[in-house]
């Protein structure tokens, strides 16, 4: 082996530059919003093209029944593997296809893929198409660099991940794409910037609460039972001792930002009485006491807390505002839930990076986890597949905000990490004592 074949393999990445920047705009190009799910068939055929000319055996996976999934808005997902020399382990890079609404406030075009000097700009460019693109181009240059590889390369498009998942990673993850005799290795490039290395994210608690009343004339509400009045003491309660308990609750997980190092919930949502009146009515509502008011919340845990008293504590708030108001009731609905998770910083992908990101950036790896979650969850808890980790380009701060972008020598850069990964894991070059 060449003492400088690590020079020859980002020579093959650099060599890719405007091929990495056509790719990107291409997959910016295609307006996936989720929801509803826009496009997903689109961009799938368009990387079946892409990974078919790269050796690649590619097979598209509907993933009919999930939520989500209709004739008019099919959850259509990529898988793509391609096989080396010899046998031995498999490494998979997923990557979400579907972006989030457009929002207000752009001054680009959000499906435009516009370059301007180092940037390019558009909805999903760095959450996370870029991150996308700068996988495959790291595995087309590893694949040309070398070609003897042993084990096996995957790489997934998938839907969903911005409502959940439920219709890309956990299908697949249910199905057994992601069990580990078939999957060794992931690699998921979300945008944590490029010296990071992503081991897991907090747990999530969505649930809906309903406060109930009576109906009655607004003229005389005190013939009513006003829904809306019950669900502000239940906010009062909330801003009185659940906030601040949350506040008080830290974790030794490396959560970035260092806000997200405590609890936090968000109330997602608030609804009480009638529908609001569609734009095209100029009427006004009838005088009605609203007898239900709703809301949705998003509790983020910690890795600490157990998740029973996660939801013991709400519901012990309701309790107490029902002790204290006499015609109070609700019910407590569970939306979905996810457990915290963080591969430990020994497993082998997470070892692979943090040397890759040395010899690339020339600085040791930062070891972070997300304030949300991701598809991790889903490779996590169904796949039985541990040895994962987010790593790719971009500011995690960018996304879904308006002006969204992806810097070039970023997903250039990542795009070395992943290709130096590659031959950590498929070759024997390390060990024979090669170093970039």
């Amino acid at each position: 082996m060449p003492s400088d074949i690590f020079e020859t393999l980002f020579a093959a990445i650099d060599g890719r530059r405007d091929d990495l920047i056509a790719l990107t705009q291409d997959l910016i190009r295609i307006p996936t919003i989720n929801p509803p799910g826009d496009h997903y068939l689109e961009i799938c055929e368009y990387l079946k093209r892409r990974l078919d000319g790269s050796g690649f055996e590619t097979e598209l996976v509907r993933a009919k029944g999930t939520p989500g999934d209709s004739d008019r808005y099919p959850r259509w997902n990529i898988v793509g593997r391609r096989a080396g020399a010899t046998s031995g382990d498999c490494v998979h890079f997923n990557s979400h296809t579907d972006v989030v609404e457009v929002g207000q406030g752009w001054t680009k075009n959000p499906f435009g893929g516009e370059l301007e000097e180092d940037r390019i700009y558009g909805r999903g460019a760095c959450d996370m198409k870029g991150g996308f693109a700068a996988s495959i181009i790291a595995v087309e240059a590893f694949i040309e660099t070398f070609p003897d590889y042993a084990g096996s390369i995957e790489i997934s498009g998938t839907a969903d991940e911005e409502t959940g998942g439920y219709g890309g990673v956990a299908y697949l993850a249910e199905k057994g794409y992601f069990s580990p005799d078939r999957v060794q290795h992931v690699i998921i490039p979300e945008p944590l910037q490029k010296d990071r290395i992503c081991l897991g994210h907090r747990g999530v608690w969505w649930a809906e609460i309903e406060t109930h009343g009576e109906i009655a004339h607004g003229s005389m509400p005190f013939l009513g039972d006003c829904a809306v009045r019950h669900m502000g003491a239940v906010v009062a309660e909330m801003e009185r001792s659940l906030f601040p308990a949350l506040a008080a609750r830290t974790t030794e997980m490396p959560v970035v930002p260092e806000g997200a190092r405590q609890s936090t919930m968000n109330i997602n949502s608030l609804h009480g009485g009638q529908d609001e009146i569609p734009a095209d009515y100029s009427g006004f509502p009838s005088p009605c006491v609203p007898d239900s008011a709703r809301m949705i919340i998003d509790r983020r845990f910690l890795i600490e807390e157990d998740f029973g008293d996660v939801k013991q504590e709400v519901r012990d708030l309701l309790e107490r505002v029902k002790s204290q108001r006499e015609t109070f009731s609700y019910d407590i609905h569970e939306l979905h839930h996810v457990i915290p998770t963080m591969t430990d910083k020994s497993a082998p992908v997470v070892q692979s990076a943090a040397k890759a990101i040395k010899s690339v950036m020339g600085r040791e790896a930062d070891y972070v986890v997300s304030p949300g979650t991701y598809d991790q969850k889903h490779i996590d808890r169904i796949g039985r597949l541990k040895n994962c980790i987010a790593y790719g380009p971009g500011l995690l701060e960018l996304a879904h905000k308006p002006d969204e972008y992806i810097g070039v020598n970023d997903m250039m850069d990542s795009a070395k990490v992943m290709g130096l990964c590659l031959v950590d894991l498929l070759t024997d070059v390390l060990d024979q004592g090669e170093r970039p």
